[in-house]
């Protein structure tokens, strides 16, 4: 493969300049990826407010490393994607350090009827469970895979791992979660396949 291909940075430039001191571009990559971010870390924590929190300790280190930055080494987003997920995984160690007496507490959409409220609920809370008991580095792969719409060499080099490492993941991932949700499957999403979304 070329090797200019295999490190090119669609962010480069944009990182250059906010490294410069550009705010423009600065709050470029904000817009760019701050949804994708948020996205990985409520997918991990299961919580607006900490994923919130993730993100912005993400952004604040992205404008630290900005003007250090040496392109080619690894694309920036792959970057930031790495450190949302150690910050994840941190929260995550100190939680099961210190269990949070209101999880799982959930408060009904006043806008929704009561019925397909409490449908929406319990959906919704099958899924996160289903995916906050599969092992965090599953969750991460199908999260970034999935969800977040990575190719498998970007998140295999957001999880620090080789591609097949990702794809044992996600294969295991995938069959935990088919199985934890073998009942409302097709209600939910339609059968967990393989090459599926979840």
């Amino acid at each position: 493969m070329n090797r200019n291909i295999e490190t090119y940075d669609p962010d480069g430039e944009l990182v250059r300049q906010a490294g410069a001191g550009d705010r423009g571009a600065a709050t470029a990559l904000v817009r760019k990826h701050l949804g994708r971010i948020k996205g990985v870390a409520q997918r991990m924590l299961g919580d607006p407010a900490e994923a919130e929190d993730v993100a912005q300790e993400v952004f604040l280190r992205a404008w630290r490393e900005a003007p250090k930055w040496k392109p080619g080494q690894a694309k920036f987003e792959t970057w930031m994607h790495r450190v949302a997920l150690n910050l994840c995984y941190d929260r995550l160690r100190r939680r099961r350090e210190t269990p949070d007496a209101e999880a799982g507490l959930m408060v009904a959409d006043p806008a929704q009827g009561a019925d397909e409220a409490w449908l929406a609920r319990q959906r919704a809370a099958r899924v996160s469970e289903a995916m906050r008991k599969l092992p965090e580095r599953q969750r991460a792969a199908i999260t970034l895979c999935h969800l977040q719409e990575m190719s498998n060499i970007d998140a295999a080099a957001a999880l620090e791992v080789s591609v097949e490492a990702l794809e044992s993941l996600l294969s295991r991932g995938r069959r935990a979660l088919k199985a934890a949700l073998a009942d409302v499957a097709g209600d939910l999403m339609g059968p967990l396949g393989e090459g599926e979304a979840v």
